[in-house]
């Protein structure tokens, strides 16, 4: 065969382009790689760090929806690597093809941030062009993924094994240091950045739009450092040609002929004794990946299951300090930056030291375990968290609480539900909901009230799986009624912001400021609707009647709560009480710590391991489509968990316990599998049977010649 055509117009010479930085082995190239990646990482998790709380919030989507769609999203980053493996592999070249996808990635960030700014259409509009803006930016972070980490990897020359190791955790850490930032910077772009009236999410998508941009340019200066490997035909194909060949001709010939070895071995007729090789290592290294799927389930719902957690969260950190819930997704990035060198510089040669030999497969369920314990940690947050959370009522089922603004203490009775009886002081916060049961989807129900001796009737409309206050007041004429029923809103913000709204005693229609909010709450036991404020002291709320201004005080407004404001005339001065309809978010966010430490310390040992178990355990001409492999076992754990938010429907500390569980089993699985797997050097091997294919040939010419002189002799 003659050499492979270079279809990048690669010189593959050495020059300038074997370069190297000062005082090491390291190629300047990777420089540019580094960079590039770390502007792309930015790009990449920057937008994903407010995709969730986007969809809930700006969509109005409800956590299960977004949960989905938020791994749908992540999952589609993690199949497209194959698509960008094949490009690469067999037509454009790992440059040529990070380059083009680049482009493609852009666009798509481009077309998400535009989708995100409210005045370019109606809600549909907008859909559309999110998931549209989506797609591109699947095609072109999955595409460019395997290339980029294998294009680095080729930068280093065969003796250089312990730098090209060494480069993997720098190339991990520059994708984390790109996180932390990003992490850090488009949450506040979000919530501390007004446009177009509320959250500024079109800049928070913009800015990692522009890293795309500076990413693309960056990789393009170090062109003319780069060592560009041509591509090796279309692998993927042969590779599946080979082993469609081997089944069809095992199921053909069994009987007929002898057996063999491996089942790839009945591929020998039609094709090279290398390229079987090198399927069987692939397939050896695929066959281990099959359980690995389970941890990508757990360490990607940071950004989904655990961000919605820390919104239910007190995040004050003190003196003014208050971390927003998608910037909690930080920590891991930022414990990566500390946790690589620990690792490598601490624990692994502490461990080899106490004699335990630490194998990367070792690693890896080392890793499970420790995601395992993660979600064992979150699962107790979680426990803790929900008890302020007002849990839903079911079907047939209302929500109901009473509010006594009454001069002295009532007695309510619902005349068909013997099991609500209450006696209530004036004033006071409620009892909590209660249950009250239906006999349908809706059902009038007559309430007693007794206040003083004299009794007042009530007829009442509930409708299932609804939430009610009744707030009983003094007679008003000429009906005499006393009550007030309101419809509740029951669920917690998803920003951690507090919720308001006015319930005004007094004769005339009251506006109240709270912040930058304005309410109107009509006179006469009027209720308001309610207001989302962030969280934060409010001493001075200005209240407004047609004759007067009032000020009054509401105090703190904390994390996730919500207030009903009772407006009172008393004397020439108009009077506010606060009542806790929900409860204040009371665990700290900083109860996350634990699980966030445990789940980094897992993916250091996991990931960074498999990303270098993977390039080390590929023939050369398979290393992108290995990586490609190693990146689809995330893509399948999105599915996982886009599968149990739809369809599971348990409680979330159920669910959290669920994965733990599933991981703890899924490690001993892959732990027995490890032990049987046998580690190969590729290029050794390979360099090994090419010598000895030269000394069998010399043999045989030997030979050959020997033979020709014999019968020379005897003519």
């Amino acid at each position: 065969m003659g050499k492979m055509k270079d279809v990048d117009g690669e010189n593959h010479g050495k020059g300038k382009r074997s370069s190297k930085l000062c005082g090491t082995n390291y190629p300047v190239s990777i420089a540019f790689i580094v960079v590039n990646e770390f502007c792309e990482r930015f790009s990449y998790y920057g937008m994903k760090a407010v995709l969730t709380l986007y969809f809930i919030n700006y969509f109005n989507w409800n956590k299960n929806l977004s949960t989905s769609v938020y791994h749908a999203f992540s999952g589609l980053c993690y199949f497209t690597p194959l698509l960008g493996a094949l490009i690469a592999d067999s037509w454009l070249g790992k440059f040529k093809t990070i380059i083009y996808l680049s482009i493609v990635y852009v666009i798509g960030h481009l077309v998400k941030s535009v989708g995100a700014i409210p005045d370019v259409g109606d809600k549909t509009v907008h859909v559309v062009l999110s998931m549209l803006g989506l797609g591109l930016i699947a095609l072109g972070t999955g595409g460019i993924k395997p290339c980029v980490a294998a294009f680095g990897g080729d930068q280093f020359d065969e003796e250089n094994t312990d730098e090209r190791r060494k480069f993997f955790s720098i190339f991990y850490m520059s994708v984390n240091a790109g996180s932390v930032l990003s992490t850090i910077i488009t949450p506040i772009l979000r919530g501390d950045v007004q446009c177009f009236g509320g959250d500024c999410y079109a800049l928070a998508f913009g800015v990692p739009a522009a890293l795309m941009v500076v990413a693309l340019v960056v990789f393009i200066a170090g062109s003319g450092l780069y060592k560009k490997s041509p591509p090796e035909g279309n692998v993927l194909v042969r590779v599946c040609k080979c082993i469609g060949f081997a089944i069809r001709n095992r199921w053909r010939n069994s009987k007929k002929s002898p057996k063999r070895k491996h089942w790839l071995d009945w591929a020998e007729e039609k094709y090279s004794k290398r390229l079987i090789q090198e399927i069987k290592m692939v397939c050896r290294v695929l066959l281990l990946y099959i359980p690995l799927p389970m941890f990508w389930a757990l360490f990607d719902q940071q950004g989904s299951r655990w961000t919605l957690q820390a919104t239910r969260m007190n995040m004050n950190f003190g003196g003014g300090f208050i971390v927003k819930p998608d910037q909690m997704q930080m920590l891991n990035a930022l414990l990566i930056l500390v946790f690589v060198p620990v690792f490598d510089m601490g624990i692994y040669p502490l461990v080899k030291l106490c004699r335990i030999k630490l194998t990367p497969l070792r690693k890896m369920a080392t890793g499970m375990i420790l995601a395992a314990l993660a979600f064992c940690a979150a699962t107790v947050v979680e426990i803790f968290v929900i008890k302020t959370v007002v849990e839903p009522p079911a079907a047939k089922e209302s929500l109901v609480q009473v509010y006594n603004l009454m001069d002295s203490k009532v007695t309510v009775h619902f005349q068909e539900y013997t099991g609500f009886s209450e006696s209530l002081t004036p004033y006071k916060d409620s009892s909590g909901y209660s249950i009250l049961p239906l006999r349908g989807d809706s059902e009038v129900h007559a309430v007693t009230v007794d206040h003083n001796g004299d009794k007042y009737e009530c007829a009442l409309m509930f409708t299932e799986r609804m939430a009610y206050s009744l707030f009983l007041h003094p007679p008003v004429q000429p009906s005499g009624s006393v009550c007030k029923l309101v419809e509740d809103h029951i669920t917690k913000s998803e920003t951690g912001a507090a919720f308001v709204r006015f319930f005004n005693t007094h004769t005339e229609l009251i506006n109240a400021t709270v912040g930058t909010e304005e309410v109107y709450a009509p006179g006469n036991y009027g209720m308001s609707y309610n207001i989302s404020v962030p969280r934060g002291v409010y001493n001075k709320v200005n209240c407004m009647t047609n004759s007067k201004r009032y000020e009054i005080d509401l105090g703190l407004l904390d994390f996730g709560a919500f207030y009903t404001i009772i407006l009172s005339e008393e004397g020439n001065d108009l009077v506010g009480r606060k009542m806790e309809d929900i409860r204040a978010n009371d665990i700290h966010i900083a109860w996350q710590i634990p699980q966030y430490v445990l789940i980094t310390a897992g993916e250091v040992m996991f990931s960074i391991t498999g990303l270098e178990f993977s390039y080390s355990q590929a023939p050369a001409s398979m290393k992108s489509v290995l990586q490609a492999g190693w990146l689809m076992t995330v893509a399948f754990g999105n599915v996982i968990v886009l599968i149990v938010a739809e369809g599971a429907g348990m409680e979330q500390w159920v669910e959290f316990l669920l994965f733990a569980a599933l991981l703890v089993a899924v490690s001993i699985i892959f732990s027995i599998m490890g032990y049987f797997y046998t580690y190969v050097d590729p290029d050794q091997m390979f360099k090994e049977e090419a010598i000895d294919g030269k000394v069998e040939s010399s043999k045989k010419d030997e030979m050959v010649s020997l033979a020709e002189q014999t019968k020379q002799t005897k003519l």
